[in-house]
C-alpha cells in the first residue's frame, strides 16, 4: 500500500513539473508600447497626432506559435497600428507591439490597409481572420473611413490571402463586432459575423464569394436593448458545430447549427440553450464545447459546457482577474495546450483616467489542459 500510495505521489509531482515547465510568464505592457523602425518615424507619428501612446488598447487575441496577435481598436485618435503582435517569450518588463503584419497595412484613410480592428479568429489551417469595421474614434467623434471588411491572413508568411467585402451585407446603423469561421465538411470555410444593430449573423462563402444576412428572431433580444451581440463557435467533432449567441441585455441564450446558417435557414432552428442570471461578457471558447464568460463589471471568468443548457450554479470558477483589471478574452494556447485571458483596465481607459497608457496583460487561466480534452483544470 505504501509503494503505491509513493508510486502515485511521484505521478503527481512529474505532472506538476510538466506543468510548471511549460507554464509562461504573464505578458505585460501599458498603452501602445510599439516598436518603431526608427527614433525619427516615431516623433513623425507623434508631432502629426498619428500616435498617442495611451490611446491604444487590446482587446481581443488569438495565439499562434509564442506569439500573441493582438487587435487594437481605433477607438480613439493616435493609434498607429491596429493589428499587432508580441512574444510569449520577450525579455525585459514590458512587452513591445509589432504591427503585423507590417506598417504598411495600417495606414489610417487607404481602403487596402486596416483601418480598425475589432475582433479577430484563427483557424485550424493557420489563417487570421481580421474582421475591421473601417470606423474610427469610435469613442469620440466617429469617421467611416472604409467599408467593412474581414480580412484572411497567412499567419505563416504574414501574406493577405482573402479580403471579403461586407459593404453590400450591411446597413447603415450596422454595428459589426465579433467573428467565427470554420470549414464545412467539403472544406470550404465560412465567416459568420455579428451586426448587433440589424439583429443579424452575416454569413459568407469564402471559396464562393459571396455572403448574405441571417436575420434573427426578435426573440433573441427579449425586452433588452441591441447592444452587444456576442457569438461563439462550439466545436462537438464530425462536423457538430453550433454558434452559440446572446445581447449582452438579453436573458437568455441561444445556439443554432452552422449547416442551417450556412443554408441561410433559421425558422424553426434556433435553440434555447439556457438562462442567464446576469449580464454576461462571453470571452470565448476551448474551440471545442467550454464557453468561458465573466459578468458585466466583474473579474471572476467562469467555464460553462455547452453540451449542457446553461443555468445558474451550473458554470465552474476558472479564474479571478487582479484589482483593476477586467478580461476581454479567452484564449486557447494550443503550443502548450493551456488557456490564456487578456485583460485590462479597460473600463479606467473609458473614462481616460489610465495616465500614460491602459495596463494589459495576457496571462495564464490557470491549470493543465487535457488535449483529449482541453478545459482548464481548476485549481
Amino acid at each position: 500500500m505504501l509503494r503505491q500510495v509513493a508510486i502515485l505521489c511521484t505521478l503527481i509531482a512529474a505532472i506538476s513539473a510538466s506543468c510548471d515547465k511549460e507554464i509562461v510568464r504573464p505578458v505585460e505592457w501599458t498603452g501602445g508600447n510599439f516598436e518603431w523602425p526608427n527614433g525619427a518615424t516615431k516623433s513623425i507619428y507623434r508631432s502629426s497626432g498619428r500616435f498617442i501612446q495611451k490611446n491604444t488598447i487590446a482587446t481581443r487575441a488569438q495565439i499562434y506559435k509564442d506569439d500573441v496577435i493582438v487587435a487594437l481598436p481605433r477607438y480613439k485618435p493616435g493609434v498607429p497600428a491596429t493589428l499587432a503582435k508580441l512574444s510569449l517569450k520577450h525579455k525585459g518588463c514590458e512587452a513591445t507591439l509589432t504591427p503585423f503584419p507590417c506598417w504598411s497595412t495600417q495606414e489610417e484613410g487607404n481602403c487596402n490597409a486596416l483601418q480598425s480592428v475589432v475582433d479577430i479568429f484563427a483557424d485550424a489551417n493557420e489563417v487570421l481572420w481580421v474582421l475591421d469595421v473601417g470606423v474610427v474614434n469610435t469613442l469620440e467623434t466617429p469617421i467611416r473611413r472604409c467599408p467593412p471588411k474581414v480580412v484572411a491572413i497567412s499567419l505563416r508568411t504574414g501574406k493577405v490571402v482573402k479580403t471579403l467585402d461586407l459593404s453590400g451585407l450591411v446597413a447603415q446603423a450596422s454595428r459589426l463586432q465579433y467573428i467565427a469561421v470554420e470549414y464545412a465538411p467539403d472544406g470550404r470555410p465560412y465567416a459568420y459575423v455579428s451586426d448587433a444593430a440589424t439583429r443579424s449573423i452575416l454569413v459568407f462563402d469564402v471559396a464562393g464569394n459571396r455572403g448574405y444576412r441571417v436575420v434573427l428572431p426578435k426573440a433573441v433580444v427579449g425586452n433588452g436593448k441591441r447592444d452587444v451581440l456576442y457569438i461563439a463557435l462550439i466545436q462537438k467533432g464530425c462536423g457538430n458545430n453550433f454558434i452559440i449567441f446572446s445581447y449582452l441585455s438579453s436573458p437568455k441564450v441561444f445556439s443554432i447549427r452552422t449547416d442551417y446558417l450556412r443554408a441561410g435557414c433559421t425558422a424553426g432552428k434556433i435553440t434555447d440553450s439556457g438562462s442567464k442570471d446576469g449580464k454576461i461578457i462571453i470571452l470565448g471558447t476551448d474551440l471545442g464545447t467550454a464557453v468561458f464568460f465573466r459578468y458585466e463589471g466583474k473579474p471572476e471568468v467562469y467555464r460553462w459546457d455547452a453540451n449542457l443548457p446553461l443555468a445558474p450554479g451550473l458554470p465552474v470558477l476558472v479564474y479571478k482577474s487582479k484589482k483593476c483589471y477586467l478580461s476581454t478574452h479567452a484564449i486557447p494556447d494550443l503550443k502548450r495546450e493551456r488557456m490564456r485571458i487578456l485583460e485590462s483596465n479597460f473600463p479606467d481607459f473609458i473614462q481616460n483616467t489610465v495616465g500614460c497608457g491602459a495596463s494589459q496583460r495576457v496571462t495564464l487561466m490557470g491549470g493543465c489542459v487535457n488535449p483529449k480534452n482541453p478545459l482548464p483544470v481548476h485549481t
